[in-house]
């Protein structure tokens, strides 16, 4: 009876699943269903990959493996040694959260959710599956868990605390847009990624109210060190007392307030030309926000605009990104 290698009853959030035997003959049933795959590992490197069917395991649906078996052994032999593992392509849903520090070294906490699934089963098996030696659903769900959570922590940091709390719209799509090439190179691709709540420490908290009310960050950061210099003069009363005499109020003085700019001379306003462009058909002069020319008909190309994911320039009326696949707004 021939081998039949398949994943029995795999759970919903089952990702991967290792065949227990290594030993593979020619001629061997391999059943993968639909929302699989099935990579066959050896020696740290992915080779071939098979879709959703019903596979006769043979050198022409294996050639890759069985071009490293003929150049091992100077011939294919049976059995040959070779892992199998399934990886479901179905969309994950996972949760991240941790703390970090924003540029000025502001705590700040956060937790949402992303979605995933796999998109490269080659480059994820062997990095994260073979690479990682995470042969098990708990294992890979764990490390890209804190794969995420790591290039987040990476992302926030470059925020001022103000900034992280200003749009958190605006936080999680920048946040999406850094994950996407990072995932991707371990073999994901990440379907959407939200956060739930952005927060920080009362204390920080009572200063972001204050900087928004006031607007003078310079002026609440001076607060913080004359509060800071006086804890540390507190320490040593006697050795403190005339430095505390001679720092502590240039600290307490505000800000210098600077006197408004000198008013400008008003200029005429000049009378406003308008705007042509010159039609490369017929040599016209038209509107220059014009679609198509009106003497011909000539069709002018829409303007450019960037990919936010990879830079590059792309038609103003594209959808998504022609380069990096990037859904446009």
């Amino acid at each position: 009876m021939p081998q039949v290698i398949e994943w029995v009853n795999p759970g919903p959030e089952d990702i991967v699943w290792r065949y227990p035997d290594e030993n593979i003959t020619w001629g061997a049933q391999l059943i993968v269903h639909e929302y699989e795959v099935a990579v066959f590992f050896r020696d740290g490197k992915a080779y071939d990959v098979l879709g959703p069917g019903r596979h006769t395991l043979t050198t022409q649906n294996l050639p890759l493996i069985t071009k490293v078996l003929t150049t091992l052994a100077g011939y294919p032999t049976t059995p040959f040694k070779a892992t199998v593992i399934f990886v479901s392509t179905k969309t994950f849903k996972g949760l991240f959260g941790g703390r970090t520090q924003t540029t000025e070294l502001a705590p700040l906490m956060f937790r949402g959710g992303y979605w995933f699934k796999v998109g490269d089963p080659r480059i994820f098996v062997t990095e994260v599956v073979g690479g990682q030696g995470k042969y098990t659903s708990s294992e890979v769900n764990e490390f890209i868990r804190g794969f995420i959570n790591e290039k987040i922590i990476k992302h926030l940091s470059t925020y001022t605390l103000a900034d992280a709390f200003a749009n958190i719209e605006q936080v999680s799509f920048k946040t999406k847009a850094f994950l996407l090439e990072e995932l991707r190179r371990i073999g994901l691709e990440l379907i959407d990624l939200k956060f739930e709540a952005i927060d920080t420490t009362p204390e920080y908290r009572d200063r972001l109210f204050w900087i928004k009310q006031t607007g003078a960050a310079g002026y609440v950061l001076q607060m913080d060190t004359t509060k800071q210099v006086a804890r540390e003069l507190g320490k040593s009363p006697g050795a403190a007392v005339g430095a505390g005499v001679a720092i502590i109020p240039p600290l307490m003085q505000p800000p210098p307030v600077q006197p408004p700019p000198a008013p400008q001379p008003q200029q005429q306003p000049q009378p406003v030309q308008p705007q042509t462009k010159t039609c490369p058909n017929c040599g016209r002069q038209v509107p220059i926000d014009a679609m198509f020319c009106p003497y011909c008909g000539y069709r002018f190309p829409p303007p450019t605009k960037k990919c936010p994911n990879c830079g590059r320039d792309v038609p103003g009326d594209a959808l998504f990104c022609p380069y990096c696949g990037t859904k446009l707004a």
